[in-house]
Parts: C-alpha cells; structure tokens; sequence
C-alpha cells in the first residue's frame, strides 16, 4: 500500500521519495504559489470543480500562468486512482511561479495518509481560541494585493496561530477582524447553527471562500435548513446551538470549547455532520 503518491501535470505517476523542485523554486523562496487540499474518499476525488474553480481564481488573483483546467482534472484522476479506495486521502494542487531563473510554473499532485488530528476532531470535536487576525473586514476590498481571498502558499501566519494555540492548549483557532468580528479558522470556514438556520460569516469580509461550506448550504435547504451569510462576533458563538470549523479533509469539527469556555452539545450536530458527508457526495468526487 502506497503512503504517498506524487502525479505531475503531464499525467506521470512519480517516485513521491524522489525530489521534485529545485532550491531556487519561487514556492520555496518566496511562498509564490497557490494550492488546494481535496478529500479522496473511494478512490476518488471530491468536490473537485469547487476546487479547480478556486485554484484557478487563487492563481489569477497572483497573475500566475494557468496550466489549463483540464491538464489538472487528469492529474487529479490519476493520483487518486494510484492512491486506491481502500482508505481516504489527503490531496494537494500545487502550483507556484517555477524557478526563480525563469522558465515554467512548477505544479503537481500529491496525495497522502489523513493525519490523526483529522480524524480525532472528526470523532471527538475540538477546542479553539479565538485570535486577533490584525486587520478591518474591508481590507481585501481596499488592498486587493493583500490577496486574502485566494489560497496562497504563504501560510506561516495561519500556522504560527496554530503553534500559539496548541501552546495554550486549544487545538485550533478562530480569527477576528480589528472590529471583534468572527473571520474563518487557519484552515477552516466558521459556520453556527441557530436551530434550523445555518449562518457563515460574508464571503466579502476578507475572506477564504469556503468550498465545503458552499457545497453543505447547497443541500441544507432540501433537508429543512435555512442557510445565511451574516456577520458574526464571538458572542454569536457563545449563544449558537453549535459551532463547526468547516473544511474539506477534516468535514464537520464540531467546537465543543472556545476560549476556555465548554460549549453545548447542539441538538444539530450529528445532523450537521451527515449534511456535511452528503453535500461531499453530492456535489461529487471525481
């Protein structure tokens, strides 16, 4: 059984031990590259047109040269045919400006073993803190090269807040803007429930737009759910029925303590979670 796979864009299945780019490689020198994480359940990659149409805007966000939708959709098939259906997987789009002494952008496939963290926070929920992110909910409109909605490779910040959390004992984080508002988490979309109403901060308060999210508030509302996009500040948390970090490997992690503070059990979760799996499987895996 494999524990890594590694497909380039020309369709090639490569030795995943083997290195791939060179040490003048924009992706390592300077973070300058996009990237996307997919769920393989079955053999399969899910929500796969979510994802390519966020890549795609993520990569134009950073004028970088697009390979073309299609040379992805067969390495993506190819890497999650090589990975098997026997277990799920972690996958990666990678794709940075190439090497800093010219030439083509650098992009690849990857796919590996679910970490624990993913599936302890499936099985259990998680802790999180809240954290000042640093900036106003206006400011991807007013400084577009900030780049906030696109999924960059320069993700030191979102891990430093991690390392800082862990370090206190909360297992994840949720931002905050310099209003007090609820952003996203390092890797996560924050979603409530308020009974049968499901509420997400707006997709223009600077930002990752979520693709897990937009596909669970695509089947929620044929299973009785009303599904909002609406401001939120940590309070809004406190007093919700429940609280999930929403995203495409780790589904639906419920937040059973924020800030120090033990959540109730909402009456939703194991609804929450199922309309999770369904939406993943709805929306489909190629």
């Amino acid at each position: 059984m494999v524990e890594q796979v590694l497909v380039t864009l020309d369709g090639q299945v490569r030795d995943a031990e083997t290195p791939l780019l060179y040490v003048d490689d924009l992706a390592v020198v300077r973070g300058d590259g996009v990237f996307e994480t997919l769920l393989v359940r079955e053999g399969r990659a899910c929500k796969v047109a979510l994802h390519l149409d966020r890549l795609e805007a993520s990569a134009r966000a950073l004028e970088l040269p697009w390979p073309g939708r299609g040379m992805w959709s067969r390495a993506v098939d190819a890497a999650a045919r090589e990975w098997g259906s026997e277990r799920e997987g972690w996958m990666r789009l990678v794709l940075s400006r190439g090497r800093e002494a010219g030439g083509p952008p650098t992009a690849f496939v990857t796919v590996g073993p679910l970490a624990e963290r993913v599936r302890q926070a499936r099985r259990e929920g998680v802790s999180a803190m809240t954290l000042r992110r640093g900036f106003s909910v206006d400011l991807s409109a007013t400084a577009p090269w900030q780049l906030l909605g696109a999924k960059t490779l320069s993700y030191a910040t979102n891990m430093a807040a991690l390392r800082h959390a862990q370090a206190r004992g909360a297992d994840d984080v949720v931002f905050t803007s310099s209003e007090g508002r609820i952003l996203e988490g390092p890797r996560s979309t924050v979603v409530i429930a308020r009974g049968k109403t499901l509420i997400t901060p707006p997709r223009d308060q600077s930002i990752l737009p979520g693709t897990t999210q937009k596909a669970l508030f695509e089947v929620a509302p044929d299973k009785g759910y009303t599904c909002e996009y609406a401001p939120l500040f940590p309070s809004d948390l406190i007093a919700a029925e429940g609280v999930w970090l929403i995203s495409s490997v780790t589904l639906a992690a419920r937040v059973h303590t924020l800030d120090g503070l033990a959540l109730p059990i909402s009456p939703e979760a194991d609804d929450v979670a199922s309309l999770v799996d369904l939406a993943v499987e709805t929306v489909g895996c190629s």
